[in-house]
């Protein structure tokens, strides 16, 4: 289950919603999106703005914990039997972003750090949609694999490599689907949005837990 469409699809959603959310309600800021951020900071950097360019170096660090974090809990729970260690991930990144739904506009810094510690986890944790290596909570990647998945099946007919374009071109659909759920929500109703990304990851804990039940 933690490969399959159906569960990567709501990780994407709650990857696009996230990365919208803190961008329009802290700050301009991306979570995920790191290749901005570094765009960004750098520019403010350059331009002796360093209070405005740790806006972005501070979560770039974060987004970096949060992976060597993830890895960490994969090798020492690998073998849990009371609950997948992906499950526990996916709790924390819950109750994370939970948390940070209380969090007023002057902690806007605080939230973004945090936003961008639990997507880390989010992206090191679950790398595969039906085997093949993917990204839920940004798109380049996806797009350059489906884009040459398809040009192969354009010279080649494998209908494996159009399934496998199908399956990056669905991802970044959806992903695209919530970050604009995400962007209009934050426009709308502010910083407590991001509980409804919390639903979504709560969705995809749920869909595993039943493949553990079976």
């Amino acid at each position: 289950m933690s490969e399959a469409f159906i569960n990567s699809a709501f990780l994407a959603l709650s990857g696009g919603f996230q990365d919208a959310y803190t961008y329009n309600t802290r700050n301009e800021v991306f979570s995920n999106a790191q290749t901005g951020n570094v765009v960004l900071m750098s520019q403010h950097f350059m331009a002796g703005e360093w209070m405005d360019g740790l806006r972005y170096l501070l979560p770039l660090l974060s987004f970096a914990l949060g992976v060597f974090l993830a890895e960490k809990i994969q090798n020492r729970f690998r073998y849990a039997r009371k609950m997948h260690w992906r499950q526990g991930i996916l709790l924390a990144e819950i109750v994370i972003l939970f948390l940070v739904g209380f969090m007023p506009a002057a902690l806007n810094m605080t939230a973004t750090i945090l936003v961008s510690f639990a997507c880390a986890m989010q992206v090191q944790t679950f790398r595969k949609v039906n085997g093949y290596s993917y990204a839920s909570t940004m798109c380049i990647g996806n797009l350059r694999s489906g884009t040459a998945a398809l040009s192969v099946y354009m010279r080649e007919k494998k209908t494996d490599q159009l399934r496998r374009s199908l399956y990056y071109f669905g991802v970044i659909l959806v992903f695209g689907i919530g970050a604009g759920i995400g962007g209009n929500l934050s426009a709308n109703y502010g910083i407590h949005t991001i509980w409804v990304s919390c639903v979504f990851l709560g969705i995809s804990f749920f869909l595993m837990g039943i493949e553990k039940l079976k």
